[in-house]
């Protein structure tokens, strides 16, 4: 009895493992369905589809006046008074007084040479002119005092109390003291002519600005010679380059065949590369009568209608001449993309947004037509990614690969 109790004890291993194995078996159960569930969401999410090659195009500000634009061309900012200012005579520049950016006006002095020897002169010319003028007193008080000693002469000589002797001495000392007036009177010109000459040599030391300018570049330092010619190796002809920001016009270069389609007034928009984001407006100055015959083309000067402080010499500018004037609703830019990348869907316009390496399909508003493209009034923004062209089999969130083009 006492075994049999004890037998009852004893664990059944075989049916241990049993219930052991059929605990196991769904959890096996759950990892395939969780991988199963991840493979599909996978798929759903277009995973394991292949991407769609693409291609895209912008989102970008367009202005309304594309829509009668006659033609485009290139070319540069340039003023039309510009100056490369050097002194009159060869020497050391000693002052300075702008440097690049500086505001002058006309007959300001811009730098100054050095002139010690020419101030002396001027000096010595000033005592010779002080000497004369010294002299010319001198013989004026001579010529009264001949003059009043001849008179008494003849009056006493008409009543017989001189000698005719005394009187012809006292005439002679007369007109020797005229002679000595003319004489000091022409000592004071001849002086004053050499100051003259002084001075003129002093102000060649003086560089003064030709006109009101902004200065663009300092070709030469204090120390440097300077000459007019610019012939020894370490001298410098021109002292600092100056234009005339009032002049600033845009020079281009028209086609020979396009060139009929321009003319003198008419309206423009200047577009610079430094300033991409606003337009300013502008009027043909000049069609120059010449054509270049290694390009086939005619320059067209293109003047600012209001100048602006950004607007700089050199800078590389786009030139639209316009069929007409712009309005005043027409100035400001609006957002605009190419009419191949809206999709209709349901009488409603989508585009396809790109993000990163998938598609999102947006809804927009549609505007009026810019040229060869369309405004876009909401649902994407300037700088947005869409595709051009898209495939009928794209779908939202699908995957791309952008076309190389």
């Amino acid at each position: 009895m006492a075994d049999d109790d004890l037998s009852k004890l004893k664990i059944d291993k075989s049916r241990q493992g049993f219930q052991a194995k059929k605990r196991k078996k769904p959890l096996y159960l759950v990892i395939a369905a969780i991988f199963v569930a991840v493979v599909l969401i996978l798929f759903m999410t277009g995973v394991f589809s292949p991407a769609a090659k693409v291609e895209v195009a912008s989102v970008v500000q367009a202005y309304p006046s594309q829509t009668f634009t006659l033609l485009n061309a290139s070319g540069y900012v340039v003023p039309q008074r510009k100056s490369s200012v050097a002194a009159k005579v060869t020497g050391r520049l000693v002052a300075l007084y702008v440097e690049e950016g500086s505001t002058i006006k006309k007959d300001q002095i811009i730098a100054q040479l050095e002139n010690d020897d020419l101030a002396a002169s001027r000096r010595q010319a000033l005592a010779n002119l002080d000497v004369a003028r010294a002299g010319y007193d001198e013989a004026k008080a001579e010529l009264k005092d001949a003059q009043i000693s001849f008179e008494r002469q003849k009056q006493l000589l008409s009543r017989d109390l001189v000698a005719k002797a005394d009187s012809d001495t006292a005439e002679a000392r007369y007109k020797k003291a005229v002679a000595a007036v003319a004489s000091a009177d022409a000592s004071i010109k001849a002086s004053q002519a050499a100051l003259s000459g002084t001075d003129v040599s002093l102000e060649y030391t003086r560089i003064r600005a030709p006109f009101d300018a902004v200065v663009l570049t300092k070709n030469a330092d204090i120390g440097d010679v300077v000459t007019p010619i610019g012939a020894a190796a370490n001298a410098k002809s021109a002292v600092v380059t100056i234009a005339d920001m009032a002049s600033l016009q845009v020079e281009a270069d028209v086609s020979e065949s396009n060139i009929e389609k321009l003319k003198p007034g008419q309206p423009c928009e200047i577009q610079l590369d430094a300033v991409p984001d606003v337009r300013f407006a502008g009027t043909i100055y000049m069609i120059v009568p010449t054509a270049d015959r290694s390009k086939a083309t005619v320059m067209v000067r293109v003047r600012f209608n209001a100048l602006d402080s950004r607007i700089l010499p050199e800078m590389s500018a786009k030139v639209a001449f316009l069929s007409r004037e712009v309005k005043k609703e027409e100035e400001k830019s609006r957002t605009a993309v190419s009419p191949k990348a809206i999709v209709d869907h349901g009488g409603k316009k989508f585009l396809f947004v790109v993000k990163q390496n998938k598609v999102q399909l947006t809804q927009v508003t549609v505007g009026a037509p810019l040229g060869d493209m369309v405004e876009i009034l909401s649902g994407a923004v300037s700088g947005d990614k869409v595709v051009i062209n898209p495939p009928k089999s794209l779908t939202n969130n699908a995957r791309i690969k952008i076309a190389e083009q």
